[in-house]
C-alpha cells in the first residue's frame, strides 16, 4: 500500500494544475489512498485488491457519460488491435460452432495461406492440445494461435475425412478495415468500411485504385454497422471529397477547441457519391456523413445514425490498463450537435435507445421521428433542411426490411445450422468452388443451387428443425440468398459475400445505386 501512496503522490506531482485544483486533487487522492490502505490491511477477509481497484475505476466511469470507459490490462491488446491495424499471429478469421473452430476466411498473403490452410477447415488442436469439444474459451484459443513474429505453431486440421498437421510460422497480420470493395456495375465503386482504423485511409485508396483504375463514375461508401474509431481518419476521408477551406468538423470542450478544414487536395471533389448508414453507424461515421451532407457533397441513404458526438482521448495507466475519457463534443459544419441526449450515470438506458427506436417504429417510418423546428439546420451550399438532435438523418430513408424473417428462418440462422451446413458444403465441393470472379461463381450456382438448398433443408430436418405450414414459402428466397452468399464467401472471400447480399437482398444498396445512376436529378 505504501507503493500505492507513492504512485498517487508522483501522479499528483506530474499534473499541471492551478493551486486550488491541485489542493482539492491532493486531498481526494489522500482520502482514496487511506480508504484503500484500511481495506487492504484491516478488512476481515482476504481481497483481490487489483480487482477491487478495477471495479472502483469502472464505477467512476459509470458515473460519467456513456462513452468514457476503463479498459483492464487483460483487454487492452484485443481492444486496440482493431484500430491500430495489426497483430502477430497466423492470419485467419474464424468462428466457433458447436464447440469447434471453423475458419471463415484466410488472410491473403498471410502465413496460414502460405501453408495451404483454406476457408472451411476445422482446427481441432493447437500444438497437440485439443481445442474442439473441450469448452475452451475464445480468448484462450486466440492466445494459443497468436504469438511473436517468427515463432511457430502446429495446428491439427480436419478437412473432410482428412486429418493433417500444419506448421505455421507466425507473422505480422494486418487488420483490414475494408470489409468489401468491388464494382456492382462498370465504373461504379462500392466500398464497405467496417471501422475507422489507423490505416483506413490508405486501405480506402488501395481499394479505390483496385476497383477504379481511372476516375470512377460513382462511389458508394457503406458505413452500416461502423461504430467509429479514430476521428482524424474520418477527417482524412472527408478531405478526399471536399473543396479547399470547407469545414469538416468542429470540436469543443474543456481546453480543447479546433476546426478541421479541407485542404483541397482531394481526389474526388465532384461526382456521384452516396453514403449508406444505419442505427449502428456512429462517431467517426457520423463525422464523415455529417460533413458530406452539410456541404451537399453526398447523398445519405438508409436510417438515422446512432448519435455519438463525443470525442474520447485514451490515457495509459501505470499497470498497462487504459482509460478512454470524453474530452470534447463535436459539431458538423452547419453547427449540428450529433450526440443523442443522455444522463450521466444512466449508461444502460442510453444504450437501449436503438431498441427503443425500433419499438417506436423509427426503423420502418420516417414519420415516427420527432423533428421539431428547433432542430432544423440548413446545408451550406444549397440550403436544404437537415436536422440535429442526435444522429444524422438520411436524405433518402430506407426502412428496415423484415421480408422473409419468420420463426423457421430465425431457428436456421441463429441456431447456427446455416453456417454449419455451408462450411460442410464448401468442404465437400472445394474444387467446384475454385472460381476467379462472380460471373464464374454464378454459373456454378446455377448448377448447384437447387441441390445445395435441398441439402440444407435435409440437414435442418436431421437436426430436428422443420418449418411450420407456410414458413418455408415465406422465407425460402431469403434463406437461398444467405446460403448463396456464404458459398460465395468461401469461393471469393468477403467481396463475394457482400456482392450477393447487396445484389439480391439489400434495398438500401439498391436505392444507393439508383441515386448514383440518377445523380443529375438529385441536387
Amino acid at each position: 500500500m505504501k507503493r500505492l501512496l507513492l504512485i498517487l503522490t508522483l501522479a499528483l506531482c506530474g499534473l499541471s494544475l492551478h493551486a486550488q485544483g491541485f489542493s482539492t486533487m491532493r486531498r481526494n487522492a489522500e482520502k482514496l489512498a487511506r480508504v484503500l490502505y484500511y481495506v487492504d490491511n484491516y478488512y476481515v477477509d482476504t481481497l483481490d485488491m487489483d480487482r477491487m481497484i478495477d471495479k472502483m475505476i469502472e464505477g467512476l466511469m459509470d458515473q460519467l457519460d456513456p462513452h468514457s470507459a476503463y479498459i483492464p490490462r487483460s483487454e487492452v491488446e484485443a481492444t486496440n488491435e482493431q484500430l491500430e491495424g495489426s497483430f502477430e499471429g497466423v492470419g485467419i478469421e474464424y468462428t466457433m460452432l458447436t464447440d469447434t473452430l471453423i475458419i471463415q476466411s484466410v488472410i491473403a498473403g498471410g502465413p496460414a495461406e502460405a501453408v495451404g490452410i483454406h476457408a472451411g477447415d476445422r482446427i481441432l488442436a493447437v500444438d497437440g492440445e485439443p481445442i474442439a469439444g473441450v469448452g475452451m474459451k475464445t480468448n484462450d484459443i486466440r492466445n494459443r494461435l497468436r504469438g511473436p513474429k517468427g515463432t511457430t505453431v502446429t495446428v491439427t486440421v480436419s478437412r473432410g475425412e482428412l486429418l493433417q498437421d500444419f506448421v505455421i510460422r507466425r507473422d505480422k497480420i494486418p487488420v483490414e478495415s475494408i470489409d468489401a470493395a468491388y464494382n456492382p456495375e462498370p465504373g461504379i465503386v462500392y466500398i464497405r468500411l467496417g471501422r475507422f482504423a489507423q490505416r483506413s485511409a490508405e486501405e480506402f485508396l488501395e481499394a479505390l485504385a483496385r476497383t477504379a483504375p481511372t476516375r470512377p463514375d460513382g462511389i458508394i461508401i457503406d458505413l452500416r454497422g461502423n461504430g467509429g474509431g479514430f476521428m482524424h481518419v474520418a477527417t482524412i476521408l472527408a478531405d478526399m471529397f471536399l473543396e479547399k477551406g470547407q469545414t469538416i468538423v468542429r470540436t469543443e470542450g474543456g481546453e480543447i477547441g479546433q476546426e478541421d478544414v479541407a485542404t483541397g487536395l482531394g481526389l474526388y471533389k465532384e461526382g456521384p457519391l452516396v453514403l449508406i448508414v444505419d442505427e449502428n453507424s456512429a462517431s467517426a461515421s457520423e463525422i464523415l456523413a455529417g460533413a458530406l451532407q452539410d456541404w451537399d457533397r453526398a447523398v445519405i441513404v438508409g436510417r438515422r445514425t446512432f448519435g455519438k458526438g463525443l470525442v474520447q482521448r485514451q490515457y495509459k495507466l501505470p499497470d498497462g490498463s487504459e482509460m478512454r475519457l470524453t474530452v470534447a463534443r463535436y459539431h458538423t459544419p452547419s453547427g449540428r450537435v450529433v450526440q443523442s441526449p443522455y444522463q450521466k450515470g444512466h449508461r444502460d438506458a442510453y444504450y437501449q435507445q436503438a431498441r427503443q427506436r425500433y419499438a417506436h417504429g423509427e426503423s420502418f417510418s420516417l414519420d415516427s421521428i420527432a423533428l421539431p423546428d428547433s432542430l432544423k439546420y440548413k446545408t451550406l451550399r444549397l440550403g436544404r433542411t437537415v436536422y440535429g438532435g442526435g444522429g444524422i438523418l438520411p436524405d433518402v430513408f430506407v426502412p428496415y426490411d423484415t421480408t422473409g424473417i419468420n420463426p423457421f428462418m430465425i431457428r436456421v440462422v441463429s441456431g447456427g445450422l446455416l453456417s454449419e451446413y455451408s462450411y460442410d458444403y464448401i468442404d465437400k465441393h472445394r474444387k467446384e468452388l475454385e472460381v476467379k470472379d462472380m460471373a464464374a461463381f454464378l454459373k456454378k450456382w446455377d448448377k448447384m443451387g437447387t441441390e445445395a438448398m435441398e441439402g440444407l433443408l435435409a440437414y435442418c430436418r436431421e437436426k430436428g428443425v422443420e418449418p411450420e405450414e407456410g414458413e418455408l414459402e415465406a422465407c425460402e428466397a431469403l434463406l437461398t440468398t444467405r446460403l448463396k452468399a456464404l458459398l460465395a464467401r468461401g469461393a471469393l472471400g468477403n467481396d463475394g459475400y457482400w456482392e450477393v447480399i447487396n445484389r439480391e437482398e439489400d434495398p438500401a444498396f439498391q436505392k444507393a445505386l439508383e441515386v448514383i445512376k440518377n445523380w443529375p436529378e438529385v441536387f
